[in-house]
């Protein structure tokens, strides 16, 4: 098994509702929020009838975490019903509170569909291999392919976060959901320093998630190229908001992200 599938593969642990997740590593390290958002999304999942998939989600960072410890989930059954589901989800290491989440799963309804795109900016098998826009010791990133454009052209700041699994996923739905809701947490908060000028790495500010929430709309394919396009519409108070889409390889819009971070500057 792969290291990133590795991670992400919860295993029970205690009550029947208590989940154990891999540390990322390296020790002394904090964690990255994505491996939270993931193991949380994958410990609801285990909980709920395979054909409910996720629907949306929304996580509340309470406390950095230890990249080197394993996280303990512990899964509430908050509602069942014939078509849908909710869960609520709290991680723990060492006894301390470090996430809360609330995941909900419906079954695929008919109903309207639009959020397609009829073309994308660019073809990112052309682009550069960047990698993050920064440091990321705990993600396993021989195995994730990312490629980051940056786009001041109209004025405003875009990043546009390109990015891929290059290792073999099984064919399951729920993993690539779990998989993209790993990977577009990384430096997502970013854009809010750099329509300033400034950015996570600089470290010029005191800055990190606070919460964050994704909506599925579509199958993601996490084994295809897929855009995660973000942008900041306001920041205040020391605190920025990010929306970003999640695009995959044929335009159809799969997710829609939000994020709330800490963009403090330092005393």
């Amino acid at each position: 098994m792969s290291v990133l599938l590795r991670l992400l593969d919860v295993r029970q642990a205690g009550e029947p509702d208590g989940w154990t997740g891999a540390a990322s590593g390296p020790e002394g390290k904090r964690a990255y929020g994505g491996q939270f958002m993931a193991q949380s999304l994958a410990a609801a999942a285990r909980t709920v009838e395979p054909a409910k998939l996720p629907t949306n989600m929304h996580l509340q960072f309470l406390r950095g975490g230890e990249a080197g410890d394993p996280v303990d989930y512990a899964v509430e059954r908050v509602f069942d019903g014939r078509t849908a589901s909710s869960r609520r989800v709290v991680s723990s290491q060492a006894g301390r509170v470090t996430t809360a989440a609330s995941v909900s799963f419906s079954l695929p309804l008919p109903g309207p569909d639009h959020g397609h795109r009829d073309s994308l900016p660019e073809d990112p098998g052309a682009l550069p291999c960047t990698g993050p826009p920064g440091p990321a010791p705990s993600m396993p990133l021989d195995e994730i392919d990312v490629r980051v454009v940056d786009d001041r052209s109209t004025g405003e700041f875009v990043r546009r976060l390109w990015w891929r699994v290059v290792v073999e996923v099984p064919e399951e739905p729920l993993l690539h959901s779990v998989i993209a809701a790993y990977v577009c947490d990384v430096y997502m908060i970013d854009p809010a320093l750099q329509v300033h000028g400034h950015s996570m790495t600089a470290r010029t500010h005191r800055s990190g998630t606070t919460d964050s929430s994704i909506w599925f709309h579509r199958p993601v394919r996490a084994d295809r190229w897929n855009l995660l396009e973000t942008r900041s519409p306001a920041a205040a108070r020391g605190r920025g908001v990010i929306l970003g889409s999640l695009v995959g390889a044929d335009g159809a819009i799969a997710a829609t992200l939000a994020q709330e971070g800490l963009i403090a500057e330092r005393e």
